[in-house]
């Protein structure tokens, strides 16, 4: 180690130092959440544009136990989320629902079995394992959104360069705003849930989230800001910032200017407490080290000391991708114990 590693290990120190707060838990965990709105970034703007959520049906596709539809769903005059709803057949009236939000590479696509192209996955499903499809197979309502930066929502000048995403042209315009690309993401995932809500056809009661890596970072903070997410599963992001994003390259959409100077990545997890939270990772996974996952989790377990039943994790044989083994039944387990 050399004296500019000793020295960038001292920044994380004292930025760690200044987080111990003489407050009890209650207190403690208000001012995080207050805190964590500030440093996503100032999105008031978006609110006094918001326009009424009335989606367009622009494609349905029958499938032997569920129907898929592809939605345009309006938030602002110009937001327009591109939304795959996926609905069980089956003779109930409502369904307990989840909002699935995909990871890096070719968008939400990923997520529901088409290829970058449209057409249907008839090959090996990648690391995303189709789990929105996944998930309807197993009786719940799913909505999986294009996330801002992908697919067709990338920007002008990266789709003319070929570039298969938006994240740091978006970051870095956002920063120079004061403002954070999560809390772009976080406010559309928010507006998500307020449209799922309005369905007729959903279980308020019992909605739920499921991401995946960037994904999972959208997941993270919006369940914890939300008390209408009562279940939510995270998979190939939770860690700590010291052994994963700040230990080797990632993506810029994970970063958020100040974060730590509150509370390290499992404190920022456990806001989710004590609402339902399942916890599963590759053990192999190169960006997001098993060692730090299993410190996070020894962390985040303390929050659900009295709670056990509402906590739970996988460390499965793989890389940096979805398992489902255990974190499916288990997500529909909790939404319909609600």
């Amino acid at each position: 180690m050399n004296q500019l590693d000793r020295l960038f290990n001292q920044f994380y120190d004292n930025a760690l130092e200044e987080t111990v707060k003489a407050v009890g838990p209650v207190e403690r965990k208000l001012t995080l959440k207050s805190s964590l709105v500030e440093l996503l970034g100032d999105f008031s703007y978006l609110d006094e544009t918001r326009v009424e959520l009335k989606p367009t049906v622009k494609e349905t596709k029958e499938f032997d136990d569920y129907t898929r539809e592809l939605i345009s769903l309006p938030v602002t005059e110009l937001i327009h989320i591109p939304v795959y709803v996926l609905t069980p057949k089956n003779e109930q009236q409502t369904y307990a629902a989840v909002l699935a939000l995909h990871g890096h590479g070719y968008g939400v696509n990923e997520a529901v079995g088409l290829t970058k192209s449209g057409e249907e996955e008839l090959g090996e499903p990648g690391i995303h394992k189709q789990f929105a499809v996944e998930l309807v197979k197993r009786g719940i309502k799913v909505f999986a959104p294009e996330v801002m930066g992908f697919g067709d929502r990338r920007l002008t000048r990266d789709k003319e360069a070929g570039n298969i995403n938006s994240c740091e042209a978006m970051a870095t315009n956002l920063l120079m705003e004061g403002k954070t690309l999560a809390g772009l993401r976080i406010w559309e995932a928010r507006r998500m849930l307020d449209y799922i809500e309005a369905c007729s056809d959903v279980d308020t009661a019992r909605i739920g989230m499921m991401g995946f890596s960037g994904g999972a970072v959208i997941t993270t903070y919006t369940a914890a800001l939300d008390l209408r997410v009562s279940a939510t599963v995270l998979t190939g992001f939770p860690n700590t910032f010291k052994g994963s994003i700040m230990a080797m390259h990632h993506c810029i959409d994970n970063y958020i200017p100040g974060i730590l100077n509150y509370a390290e990545l499992p404190e920022w997890i456990s806001l989710i407490s004590p609402r339902s939270l399942f916890i599963e990772s590759g053990e192999k996974d190169p960006i997001f080290p098993n060692k730090f996952v299993e410190e996070a989790i020894a962390e985040i377990e303390k929050y659900y000391h009295n709670r056990s039943e509402k906590f739970a994790y996988d460390i499965f044989p793989g890389v940096h991708e979805i398992s489902g083994r255990k974190s499916y039944d288990w997500l529909i387990d909790q939404l319909l114990s609600y």
